[in-house]
C-alpha cells in the first residue's frame, strides 16, 4: 500500500473488504473547533474517529504522547482494526493530523497504512459524498503490534544530540518561522516560543500546495536539501507536540530519503523543560 493515496483512489476502494477509514483531526488549542463534533457534521461515507489524545498514554502530562504497545493493541482491537486491515486518515483540514495516524500505524509495525492527499477538504471539493452522525459499529478484533523503536526519539535522545552540535543528526522542525526563531507565540498559553540548538525549520506548510495535497517529491526533494537532509544523515522530525512533524516524516519518504525518526514530545516538552537549551533568533 501506498503512503500517500488520492482522492481518487479512495473512492475507487471504499466500501471493499479491509479497507477502514478514519478521520484523525486535531485542532490546536487557539483553533475555536472540535474535531469529534466536526466528523459527527460530516465524513467520509464509513469512516471512524480516530482520536489522538485518546490513543496515547493517559498518565503522560503532555499532549498525545505515544501509548503502551499494549494500550495501542488494545485500542486497534476496539476500533475493529486487524493486522490484515488496510488504512486511510485523513483530516477536516486537507494535511495537518493525519499523518499523525499514519506513523502511529508504522510506529507500532503495521505498514498498511496510507494519507488521504488533500483530505477532506478536497474530497468535499470534488463532489464526493459525506455522511453525519456517530460512526458505524464495529466488530472487535485483533492487532498485535511490533514496536518500531528506531521510529521516535525521546528528550533524553534530542538532549545527546544537542550536546553533540547534531553528531551527524539533523532536527528538522516543522513548525511555522515565526514560532521557530521566536518572534511568534506558541499556540498554548505560557510556552515560549524559539527552538532547540542546531535544529533547522522547514515549515510544513511549505510541503503542500494551495488545495493542501503534498507536493510532487522532486519539490519536496528540493526543499528537504534546502533544509539540510542529506540521504547519509539521520533526521529527526519535531514539531509542537510531534503532529505536524509526521508530516515532515511523510514528505521524507515520498521524495526519497530515509524514514527518519519523530521528537514524540516535540517543542512541547522541550520549551517546558527548565533544564534545556533553547535559541530565540
Amino acid at each position: 500500500m501506498e503512503n500517500l493515496v488520492s482522492t481518487e483512489w479512495l473512492a475507487a476502494e471504499l466500501g471493499k473488504p479491509g479497507l477502514m477509514v478514519f478521520d484523525t483531526t486535531k485542532y490546536l488549542p487557539n483553533e475555536p473547533f472540535d474535531g469529534k463534533a466536526k466528523f459527527a457534521e460530516a465524513h467520509v461515507p464509513g469512516a471512524d474517529y480516530f482520536d489522538i489524545d485518546l490513543v496515547a498514554d493517559p498518565d503522560a502530562t503532555l499532549p498525545h504522547m505515544i501509548p503502551s504497545a499494549a494500550r495501542f493493541e488494545k485500542l486497534m482491537g476496539m476500533l475493529g482494526v486487524s493486522n490484515a486491515s488496510r488504512l486511510v486518515f485523513y483530516d477536516q483540514k486537507g494535511l495537518a493530523s493525519a499523518a499523525r495516524g499514519w506513523w502511529l500505524m508504522r510506529l507500532f509495525g503495521h505498514h498498511e497504512a496510507a494519507v488521504l492527499d488533500g483530505g477532506l477538504p478536497k474530497w468535499v471539493k470534488e463532489g464526493r459524498p459525506t455522511e453525519a452522525g456517530p460512526p458505524p459499529p464495529r466488530d472487535s478484533a485483533e492487532f498485535v503490534a511490533d514496536f518500531q523503536a528506531e521510529l521516535v526519539r525521546g528528550i533524553g535522545d534530542v538532549k545527546r544530540i544537542v550536546r553533540q552540535g547534531g553528531g551527524g543528526v539533523l532536527i528538522l522542525d516543522a513548525r511555522a518561522r515565526g514560532r521557530f526563531d521566536g518572534t511568534a507565540p506558541e499556540p498554548r498559553p505560557g510556552l515560549p516560543s524559539g527552538h532547540m540548538p542546531g535544529a533547522a525549520n522547514l515549515p510544513f506548510t511549505e510541503l503542500l500546495r494551495a488545495d493542501q495535497t503534498l507536493l510532487d517529491p522532486a519539490a519536496l526533494r528540493e526543499r528537504f536539501l534546502a533544509a539540510g537532509v542529506t540521504a547519509e544523515r539521520p533526521v529527526v522530525t519535531s514539531c509542537g507536540t510531534g503532529v505536524t512533524a509526521c508530516i515532515l516524516s511523510l514528505g521524507l519518504m515520498q521524495a526519497g530519503f530515509p524514514e527518519p525518526a519523530v521528537y514524540d514530545g516535540s517543542w512541547t516538552e522541550w520549551a517546558g523543560r527548565p533544564e534545556t537549551p533553547k535559541v530565540h533568533t
